[in-house]
Parts: C-alpha cells; structure tokens; sequence
C-alpha cells in the first residue's frame, strides 16, 4: 500500500490527524485540506504496520501504532504553539490515549467514529463468537474480510473506494485477527483511562454508523474526566464519517471546536504573561 501520509505547513498552531486500524492517511486527507485551509499546519502519519502488507501488519502491536502518534506529536510541539488531535475509529482510541499520557500538552480533540463497542448493525449475527478467534492459535492465522457497506453510505463513493481497496491501494479489505486482539487490548486500557482524560473534546459520531451504535458516543461523554465535551450525532453518515455524505459538516464542526480552545488557550497565556 503506498504511503499516504499528510504534512500540510501552516501557522503556529498544530493539527495532527490519526486514521483508523487497516486504513491509512487517505481517509483523513479530506478533512486535512479543510484545517489547512483554516490556517492549521497539518500532519498524518501512517501508523506502523499499515501502508505497507498484512504480514507486516499482523506483526505489531497496539503500542507500535502508538508510538507513531507519539513521535509525530512530539515533533509537532517543537514548532507549535498548540497541538490538537483528530482520530477515526481506532484513531480516536490511540487520540485518547495520547491525552492520558501527555494531558495538557493536547490542545484539544476531535473524536470522530470512536470504537469502544463492535456493536453496529451491519454485523454478522454471529458477532458473539469473535472473540474465539483471537484465542491462540487461531489469531495468528485468521483474519476478517470487510463486507459491505465498508463504512460508505455514500453508494457512488463506495463502488470508488472499493475499487481502491482491492488493489490495497488505500487500505486493506482484511483484518488480520492478531491486530484485532491487539485493539481490543487498547480499548480495555482506554476504557479505565477515560475519567483521567482531562483535554476537551469534540465527539463526532453517526447515528446510522454500521459498525459501532450511538452507545459508544455516550459512553465517552459519560466516562471522560474532561469538562468540556461537546457531542454531536449526524444522521446521513456510516461509519467512515470524514469521507461520507457529511465530511464537510464533520470538517466545519472540528475547525470551530479547535479554532475556539486555540483562542481560549492564547488569551489565558496572554493573561498569564501580563500577571507575570
């Protein structure tokens, strides 16, 4: 798969944008343009193991995708004054995660398709016997195939992005059952550092998502220790919200929630500075 990774210059303040499990940069490249635009520099890293094969894939762990967010934000810092972060389903998880560990160093997020329960209604009846899978040996050898809709409610969009997928051009249409385990461990540590999480956030999620229902909104709006949490459902997306029939209120909503904490955060430094 080719490396689709975003790094869009800007102004002092940061941006930095974390795509979902088995996807890559491609499908945040939309909203990446629209924070550019707003005057927000913009990187994407593609998380280790992805744009690359399955087999590399399925050798890494939840912590390797982590470190990828973690060296690109701290290479962020160095040239900003504020760095906010936006995730895509898992994306959002490893979003959290880096908040918990780097607390207010995190500006804000915007936490788009959060995955904290596989509970949409496209999958299979069959959904209660997964985790068998996972168990040694089969998640070493077993792997899901991704079915429609992809994520796509958008129909003309879809047959494209499918077209895409089959050539592992964008992402792959399998999951390796080994990177399921490994998500699967993340949610369990995220679920326990939620009531620590301090930063502000965004939660973006689809009524219709196919993957995941509304429980796993108003599960972080309940569990996050932050006190300013805005979240917002919309009703004409599936699960892949930032390339959908609504990327374009998905982009509005994220550039107004960052422009505000960014101009919430400069006016309280300048109060400090003036103190001082």
């Amino acid at each position: 798969m080719p490396d689709h990774k975003i790094d869009l210059p800007g102004g002092n303040h940061s941006v930095l944008l974390i795509h979902g499990l088995t996807g890559s940069p491609f499908e945040m490249k939309y909203l990446a343009r629209k924070l550019n635009k707003a005057g927000f520099a913009v990187k994407g890293p593609c998380l280790e193991g992805h744009c690359s094969t399955l087999k590399n894939l399925s050798k890494t762990n939840w912590k390797d995708w982590y470190r990828s967010v973690y060296e690109s934000f701290l290479e962020m810092k160095k040239s900003s004054d504020s760095v906010s972060v936006v995730g895509l389903c898992m994306g959002a998880l490893l979003s959290l995660h880096l908040s918990y560990e780097m607390g207010s160093e995190v500006a804000a997020l915007s936490l788009i398709s959060t995955t904290l329960f596989y509970d949409g209604w496209s999958l299979p009846w069959f959904k209660f016997l997964l985790p068998l899978s996972y168990c040694i040996p089969f998640r070493y050898v077993y792997s899901y195939s991704e079915t429609e809709p992809y994520g796509i409610k958008n129909e003309a969009l879809r047959e494209r992005i499918v077209n895409l997928m089959k050539n592992d051009s964008i992402a792959y249409t399998k999951t390796p059952a080994v990177s399921m385990h490994e998500l699967f461990k993340l949610i369990r540590r995220v679920k326990k550092e939620l009531p620590a999480i301090m930063t502000p956030a965004l939660i973006l999620h689809s009524r219709e998502d196919d993957l995941t229902s509304t429980k796993n909104p108003d599960y972080v709006e309940q569990k996050i220790g932050s006190k300013i949490v805005r979240k917002i459902i919309l009703d004409d997306s599936y699960h892949m919200m930032t390339i959908d029939n609504q990327k374009d209120r998905v982009a509005e909503e994220t550039v107004k929630f960052f422009r505000e904490r960014v101009s919430i955060r400069r006016d309280f430094r300048v109060l400090n500075d003036s103190r001082n």
